[in-house]
C-alpha cells in the first residue's frame, strides 16, 4: 500500500476516495525506564528508551490506519499526518490519519464507478 504525506502521486490518479482513515495508540511510561530517563536527563543527551517507545507507537498507529484503509478497499493513503497529545500524566496518544484512496497508473482507463 502506498502511504504518503502528499495528496498527489506522480504517475497515478485517484479513481475513488474512501475518506478519512486513522490509527492510534496510547502509551504510558514504564517506571524502570522513567528512572533511567531521569538519570540521563542529569547529564543530557537522547533518552533512547523513550525514542524507541515512540517509534514503536508510531508504527502501531500506521499499521492500524492501514488496516482500516485496506478494509475499505483502498490501495493508498494520502495526506498522512501524525498528531500526539497527552491523555493523562504519563500517558500519550499517537494518532496517524490520512485519506484512503484507490489509485491507478495514469493513462490506464478506469473501471471504477466514481
Amino acid at each position: 500500500m502506498i502511504v504518503t504525506t502528499t495528496h498527489q502521486i506522480p504517475g497515478f490518479r485517484a479513481v475513488r476516495t474512501f475518506g478519512l482513515v486513522r490509527g492510534s495508540t496510547i502509551r504510558t511510561k514504564h517506571v524502570g525506564k522513567d528512572i533511567l530517563a531521569w538519570m540521563r536527563s542529569l547529564v543530557g543527551g537522547e533518552i533512547r528508551e523513550y525514542t524507541k517507545m515512540m517509534a514503536q507507537a508510531r508504527e502501531q498507529a500506521i499499521d492500524r490506519m492501514l488496516e482500516e484503509a485496506s478494509a475499505l478497499g483502498a490501495n493508498a493513503v494520502v495526506g498522512v499526518h501524525f498528531q500526539t497529545s497527552m491523555v493523562l500524566s504519563g500517558a500519550s496518544e499517537i494518532l496517524c490519519y490520512g485519506t484512503a484512496v484507490r489509485l491507478e497508473p495514469e493513462g490506464r482507463p478506469s473501471t471504477e464507478v466514481r
